[in-house]
């Protein structure tokens, strides 16, 4: 679903359709082996996973999944249903510009680096387009900067106009639109060893013949 549908809507009715995000008094975050994430308002059996309190300090601050259930739980619910990504570039003013838009109403939002050629392909295959920065809304891209458009875009979706972090909030780092992986170093080379020298013979002797000629 895009937000080109839910603009003409009242606010209410996307938190209302929100609702259905997350259970409503869910305390505990549950990592699963295989690396799901559920929420729940009891802890679960042991075999289901290892049950973190939501508010627990031990997530990484790096961490996309533990930084979503450190929010309140209406923003956490806007940001599951509608998650914000910002693709940025190094040395990009309105990048810039962008990154502190989202700051100062306070979305939770991962944020993409365009590096070289690669993350470009990888930023049009997602986007549909090259321009940066461009925000994305679950699945409504909006590609360059522009202050009315993204707040717009954003009250629609249900993300408050003044910021609802909470102070220990810590957004995850910045990483590359293409994951990159670590370059495999060259085996060392096996030094050759150096073939044995032959071994030295003498000349066989001749006994001289009767005559006293030697051959």
């Amino acid at each position: 679903m895009t937000l080109e549908r839910l603009l003409p809507r009242a606010p209410w009715a996307v938190l209302a359709l929100a609702a259905f995000a997350f259970p409503c008094h869910a305390l505990y975050k549950v990592v699963a082996p295989d690396g799901s994430i559920t929420y729940t308002d009891r802890p679960p059996p042991a075999t289901t996973g290892r049950p973190v309190p939501v508010n627990s300090k031990e997530t990484p601050a790096n961490d996309a999944a533990a930084a979503l259930a450190s929010l309140p739980l209406e923003l956490r619910q806007t940001a599951a249903r509608f998650p914000v990504t910002l693709y940025t570039s190094p040395d990009c003013s309105p990048c810039e510009s962008g990154r502190r838009l989202l700051q100062a109403r306070g979305v939770p939002f991962a944020e993409k680096q365009v590096i070289n050629d690669d993350d470009t392909e990888a930023l049009n295959r997602l986007t549909g387009g090259r321009s940066l920065p461009t925000m994305t809304i679950g699945g409504q891209a909006l590609r360059g900067y522009a202050d009315a458009d993204w707040h717009s875009y954003l009250d629609a979706a249900g993300y408050p106009r003044e910021s609802r972090l909470p102070r220990s909030y810590q957004a995850p780092a910045p990483t590359p639109v293409v994951s990159r992986q670590p370059e495999a170093r060259p085996a060392a080379a096996v030094p050759t060893p150096a073939p044995a020298p032959e071994p030295i013979t003498a000349p066989p002797t001749t006994a001289p013949s009767p005559t006293g000629i030697r051959f």
